[in-house]
C-alpha cells in the first residue's frame, strides 16, 4: 500500500468524523505499511493528522511494536502538540511505548499536566488519565501519585472523568 492510497482514507470531512479510518486499519498489514501511514503525522492538514493518529492508535492495540521506530517522533509531539485531536491519541500511544527512565519522566509529567488542566479538552484529560493508569500498572511505584491525582480529579465532579475513574475501578 503506497502513501497516496493511504491518504485517500484520511481526507475529507471535518474534525468530528474519522473518514475512512475503519476501512484503512485492516489494510495496514506490516511495519512498512504502518510507516507509510505514520508519515501523515507530519501532514499540514489537521484532519489528516487526526485520522492518521486514530488509525495508528487502533492498529497498535494489536501491534504496539510498530510504534518503537517512531518513539522519538511521538515523544516530541507529546511535548509540542497544541491540537487536542492529536493529544487524544498521543496520550494512549505513548503508554504503549517502551520508555527509559528519562523518557518515562517526561511522559508522566506531560500526561499529568493534561489530566490536571481544566482548560484542556475533556477527551484529552480522560485519555491522559487512562494512559497514566496503564503506565502505573507497569510500575507499581507510581500508584501513590496516581491515587492522589484521582482524588483531585474526582473533586472536580466532571461526569466523563468520573466515568473513566469508575471504569478503571479506582476509588
Amino acid at each position: 500500500m503506497d502513501k497516496e492510497d493511504i491518504r485517500k482514507y484520511l481526507e475529507g470531512g471535518d474534525l468530528r468524523t474519522i473518514g475512512g479510518v475503519n476501512f484503512l486499519v485492516p489494510l495496514i498489514r506490516n511495519q512498512k505499511d504502518f510507516d507509510r501511514l505514520f508519515h501523515y503525522f507530519r501532514a499540514k492538514d489537521r484532519h489528516i493528522v487526526m485520522r492518521a493518529a486514530d488509525a495508528v492508535e487502533k492498529i497498535t492495540l494489536r501491534h504496539p511494536e510498530y510504534l518503537e521506530s517512531h518513539k522519538s517522533t511521538l515523544l516530541g509531539l507529546t511535548q509540542s502538540s497544541d491540537d487536542k485531536e492529536l493529544k487524544w491519541h498521543l496520550s494512549l500511544l505513548v503508554s504503549r511505548l517502551l520508555l527509559n527512565d528519562h523518557e518515562l519522566k517526561l511522559v508522566l509529567a506531560k500526561l499529568k499536566e493534561w489530566a490536571n488542566d481544566p482548560a484542556e479538552s475533556r477527551i484529552v484529560r480522560v485519555n491522559a488519565l487512562q494512559a497514566l493508569c496503564e503506565i502505573k500498572d507497569q510500575d507499581p511505584g507510581l500508584e501513590k501519585d496516581f491515587r492522589s491525582l484521582i482524588r483531585k480529579l474526582q473533586k472536580e465532579e466532571i461526569a466523563s472523568i468520573n466515568a473513566r475513574i469508575r471504569k478503571l475501578k479506582i476509588s
